[in-house]
């Protein structure tokens, strides 16, 4: 199918694109284009603006303060942030998230922020973004607005984002001593959307978590934490009895969609597997800790 008629800008400076939101009740912005013009050609939607911002500089930065917190422009590809030898020391897990999105083609055109602005709940980066409690950067024609990622993915493809704004960024915090991340999930077929998948990120002091974040997607409206479990995590080696107990939590609390592809109880024990394989893995890590 194709899209519906729209109007097309390109402006060239971050103030004219957001003059362009603040002027049209019906605009999208357009970076790489892998989730919006599918939706467009599915007429899914019909947005009467698009407001292309390839071409504004500044966008397309990855940059890494003193304390190690990494902020990635709404430019930046999934190629970039796979690639990046920063992001891999400083935000390992964000690194770890690129290669299960989607294909090469679609990373090399797709944007990190794109996807998190977004929202698909099947999506790893913004599981990613509520895993590492991450600070969306707004901005609009009213100046910048930063919202932590526990507020801001709210709905089904929905987000705390007002129309006239764009997420310029996403900015991590320095990771904490002792932290270990990955990102696990279960697809059909490589570079598909998960049946279900998990960002989890321990803290460890010696052996024993000190904090946990276990981030969902694929098994609800949108990503989401499962504080129970993370609690049951928390003051333990992650052995196989604080496993259980941390696996029972997840299904417990958890409430999956059924389609085609997996009942809800499918996903509701993936959940658990893939609790059980990250908690595994980060446990016997070796090396420094991430």
């Amino acid at each position: 199918m194709k899209a519906p008629p729209f109007a097309y800008a390109r402006p060239t400076t971050l103030d004219s694109a957001l003059e362009l939101l603040a002027g049209n009740d019906d605009a999208k912005v357009l970076a790489g284009g892998q989730s919006l013009l599918p939706v467009m050609n599915l007429r899914l939607g019909a947005p009467a603006l698009l407001v292309d911002i390839s071409r504004i500089p500044m966008l397309d930065r990855i940059v890494v303060d003193d304390d190690g917190a990494v902020t990635i422009g709404a430019l930046v590809t999934h190629a970039a942030v796979e690639a990046s030898p920063e992001i891999a020391s400083h935000q390992p897990i964000v690194a770890a998230a690129a290669p299960h999105i989607g294909h090469r083609a679609i990373r090399n055109r797709g944007t990190c922020v794109g996807s998190i602005a977004h929202a698909d709940p099947a999506a790893e980066m913004p599981a990613v973004c509520l895993a590492t409690d991450a600070m969306m950067i707004a901005t609009s024609t009213r100046g910048d607005r930063a919202i932590p990622a526990a507020d801001f993915f709210t709905g089904f493809l929905e987000t705390d984002l007002a129309d006239d704004e764009l997420l310029a960024a996403v900015r991590f915090p320095a990771s904490p001593v002792g932290a270990r991340g990955t990102v696990v999930e279960v697809a059909r077929r490589h570079g598909d959307y998960a049946l279900a998948g998990l960002a989890c990120r321990l803290v460890f002091d010696g052996d024993t978590i000190t904090d946990a974040a276990l981030a969902y997607f694929g098994v609800g409206p949108h990503a989401q934490r499962v504080a129970p479990a993370e609690a049951a995590l928390v003051g333990t080696s992650g052995d196989d009895d604080a496993l259980d107990e941390a696996v029972r939590l997840v299904a417990a609390t958890l409430d999956p969609p059924a389609d085609v592809h997996g009942s809800a109880n499918y996903r509701r024990h993936l959940a658990g597997v893939l609790c059980r394989r990250a908690v595994t893995e980060l446990r016997s890590e070796t090396g420094e800790a991430r």
